[in-house]
């Protein structure tokens, strides 16, 4: 059995209370039976991670080389996480970067991702459905 790596930044431990109106109100828990349910039928399994600290998630990522793919919201970290950026630099495997809100129409700052250039594909503004996207993207492509 093969496993994804489901990794999510800063403050998406709080889904569903963490301003639904522009987060939605889908729980972390939710969101991680969602991708589970979409990696099943190839036999893989989830690997979920959710940290507030860049150095847990670098943790993360290097102590999962040997997953198929990742699906990555690093929150807020898209912005200036360079210390993740090098992480998933050299992660060997494809991923896709995920927001659950369209990162475009909101405030300026966050119309910039560090990580995207490094990403096999982004997604974003498609609230929870994303990473099941994403996840599909991944057994779709991943051999």
């Amino acid at each position: 059995m093969s496993d994804v790596l489901l990794l999510n930044g800063p403050n998406l431990g709080i889904l569903g209370r963490r301003e639904p109106e522009i987060y939605g109100t889908d729980t972390l828990a939710d969101i991680e039976r969602a991708v589970a349910e979409e990696v099943a039928p190839r036999g893989w399994r989830v690997i979920a991670r959710q940290h507030d600290c860049e150095g847990a998630l670098i943790g993360a990522i290097q102590s999962n080389y040997d997953t198929v793919g990742a699906i990555v919201n690093p929150g807020a970290l898209m912005i200036a996480g360079w210390s993740l950026r090098d992480a998933l630099a050299n992660y060997p495997r494809p991923w896709l970067e995920v927001h659950l809100s369209n990162v475009w129409a909101r405030e300026s700052f966050r119309h910039d991702s560090v990580l995207a250039p490094l990403a096999s594909g982004v997604i974003v503004g498609l609230g929870a459905l994303g990473y099941r996207l994403a996840a599909r993207a991944l057994v779709t492509t991943v051999a």
